[in-house]
């Protein structure tokens, strides 16, 4: 298979949660790249797939998508839709993703290709990914998968109490954050360096 050395590399690296292995190696990654990169699709590292974007490697879908599991969430706000590769994870172990991109070639592209894969439980929106999806909120969780300089506050608002969110944050040196929202309050717990493409604010494409 060819998934097997990949899913090798993710439990090596601390990746334990089986559901997400599991659907990591069931999903096509080569068909959320360009046709030039596919010989490098099952290869844990970030590809480019055009407009300044890139596909994360598949060990950050996979410590994201873990550590937003832990609460169990069922409705999930997911900012920067990109390939649609995370989206497509997170659809499979999820009740519903709403995910939000601001380039709307990207959108499309992705829509037609969570499509193909039968994957009906995912809503998309061409907007700016600062402000979320207010009238769908609140939501058991968020992911961003583009680094803001500082929390952005609508997020915040549109996470349920009891929530979680996991992002990358920061400008020069980024570092992957969870949030949990309890009683009203946010606790930050700092995880690893990471290095994503920043979050673009009020600028669609």
């Amino acid at each position: 298979m060819v998934a097997q050395p990949l899913l090798n590399q993710l439990i090596a690296q601390g990746i334990r949660d089986s559901r997400v292995l599991s659907v990591l190696s069931a999903t096509p990654r080569e068909q959320f790249v360009d046709e030039a990169f596919a010989h490098q699709a099952w290869e844990n590292t970030a590809l480019p797939i055009g407009q300044g974007q890139t596909i994360s490697q598949p060990y950050i879908v996979a410590r994201m998508t873990e550590l937003l599991l832990a609460r169990s969430p069922q409705r999930v706000l997911e900012i920067g839709t990109g390939s649609g590769y995370q989206t497509a994870i997170l659809a499979q172990l999820v009740e519903h993703v709403f995910t939000v991109e601001r380039i709307k070639s990207l959108q499309y592209q992705a829509r037609r290709r969570l499509q193909r894969l039968d994957l009906h439980n995912v809503s998309t929106r061409h907007g700016d990914g600062w402000q979320g999806w207010a009238s769908k909120a609140p939501f058991d969780a968020i992911i961003v998968t583009a680094a803001p300089e500082q929390v952005p506050e609508a997020l915040l608002h549109q996470l349920k109490d009891g929530g979680r969110m996991v992002l990358p944050v920061g400008s020069g040196t980024q570092t992957l954050q969870v949030l949990d929202k309890r009683d009203g309050k946010i606790q930050v717990e700092t995880f690893e360096a990471v290095r994503f493409v920043p979050l673009i604010q009020g600028e669609l494409q």
